[in-house]
């Protein structure tokens, strides 16, 4: 084994930089994490680590791997204090510890654009919602009109982008390098999207509807659509997917898509237009900004990492995949000294499924322990997750935690399905503690 002194690099830094030699040097020929190099590693980390004989050969401490840089925040009035992924667009991640609440308050409401934003509307009430296409009746309705002509509903609806977990892939791939936090579970209240095509005379040719938004292009051309992602007229028709009037019983701010934005439970956030004006029903696949090639899409069959792809034989995305997060102990928390007992809770969700079991760890996976898991408020609404793990003693830990939907799919321990986008990156995610 090679004999660790004084670094020139941190293990971090050489994990980054050159990930086999670091591998090779923190254990070794024989895959042992033991001597010279387990004290290496517990100096990096601040403690010893009881379960060092359990840790998979070449696994990075989350103490380090999500450690290793410090993440910009940012903040304005009303938010609360966000990772910063982009401010043109403007894209915000919530920290998975600010996701506590069983209904996600608007200060913690992650932000995800893909144009500038439009000037707030002088007159929510006077906003006006276009349907046409194919329809028998094309409609240009208020929003005060459609709150009084329509039955307004109220439902704890999921919102999560596409490109939730796309910072676990390795090799790096292209967009927002988003950790779990791209999801959110607010009250939405508004008018069922069916109800609006069935006034309008939704014909039997309708097979996709796609919104429109007047928010600007980034090049400042008022001409170019900003994105237009369409959805399948059968997901359209299901009683959850709404046209939404208030989010948390309140006007929807205007960050996220005032006065009128579109609610796909579920689905990608991407097909949720925000500051909506149009709806186009179709009658074959749409082909506006955001549809199409690699967007939104994923592999039929695996494609080598790395490689490039023009996504003809990829598939669009539809319902998204089982996760979850830990939301009462952020990373790197450190608790005194004799702690033995930690209570841990955090919310799951699987898109069009529910989650039947969640399971969390704190040797590096070798045992697992079952969570309570409540039952949805409604469907499309992420579950309340709770239980207690043990510690046989002080030092380093990791509590590790996966989700099962009501399939059996399981989070895997590896991001799977590589793609160019970096779409379905959902695995085991873990943080970081340490005790005395």
């Amino acid at each position: 084994m090679a004999r660790i002194g004084k670094p020139e690099r941190s293990l971090s830094e050489l994990y980054r930089d050159d990930p086999e030699r670091a591998d090779w040097i923190v254990f070794g020929r024989r895959g042992a994490l033991k001597g010279t190099a387990l004290a290496a590693m517990g100096a990096a980390v601040g403690a010893t680590i009881p379960f060092a004989n359990r840790m998979p050969t070449g696994l990075v401490p989350a103490a380090l791997a999500q450690g290793a840089g410090e993440r910009r925040l940012f903040r304005f009035e009303g938010k609360e204090a966000l990772i910063d992924l982009g401010q043109r667009p403007l894209v915000l991640e919530t920290p998975e510890h600010l996701l506590d609440d069983e209904i996600t308050p608007a200060s913690k409401f992650f932000v995800r654009n893909n144009g500038l934003p439009p000037e707030p509307a002088a007159d929510p009430k006077a906003w006006k919602l276009r349907i046409d296409g194919e329809v028998n009746t094309p409609l240009e309705l208020t929003v005060g009109e459609l709150e009084s002509r329509f039955p307004l509903v109220t439902y704890q609806l999921q919102m999560e982008c596409g490109g939730n977990g796309r910072g676990f892939f390795v090799p790096e791939t292209r967009g927002n390098q988003w950790g779990n936090g791209a999801i959110s579970n607010c009250q939405w209240t508004g008018v069922r999207l069916r109800d609006l095509l069935r006034a309008a005379g939704v014909k039997d040719s309708a097979k996709h509807v796609a919104p429109y938004a007047s928010d600007m292009h980034l090049s400042g051309d008022p001409n170019r659509v900003v994105i237009s992602r369409a959805t399948p007229i059968e997901k359209c028709m299901e009683e959850h997917t709404i046209v939404a009037v208030r989010m948390n019983g309140e006007p929807i701010p205007h960050i996220h898509g005032a006065p009128l934005r579109l609610i796909v439970p579920g689905w990608p956030g991407s097909l949720s237009q925000k500051w909506l004006t149009r709806l186009w029903v179709r009658d074959r696949e749409h082909d506006g900004p955001g549809m199409g090639g690699t967007s939104y899409r994923v592999p039929v069959i695996p494609i080598v990492p790395g490689s490039r792809d023009d996504g003809k034989t990829f598939r669009d995305i539809h319902s998204m995949w089982v996760r979850s997060v830990l939301t009462n102990i952020p990373n790197g928390s450190r608790f005194p000294a004799g702690t033995r007992e930690i209570a841990v809770r955090g919310h799951a969700w699987a898109g069009e499924d529910s989650v039947r079991a969640v399971h969390v760890s704190v040797d590096f996976g070798a045992t697992w322990t079952a969570m309570d898991v409540k039952p949805p408020a409604n469907k499309y609404a992420w579950q309340r997750w709770s239980g207690t793990v043990r510690l046989p003693s002080d030092g380093y830990f990791e509590i590790w935690y996966r989700a099962t939907d009501s399939q059996g799919r399981m989070q895997p321990h590896a991001p799977a399905n590589w793609n160019p986008q970096g779409y379905g990156a959902n695995p085991i995610s873990r943080i970081a503690i340490l005790v005395g």
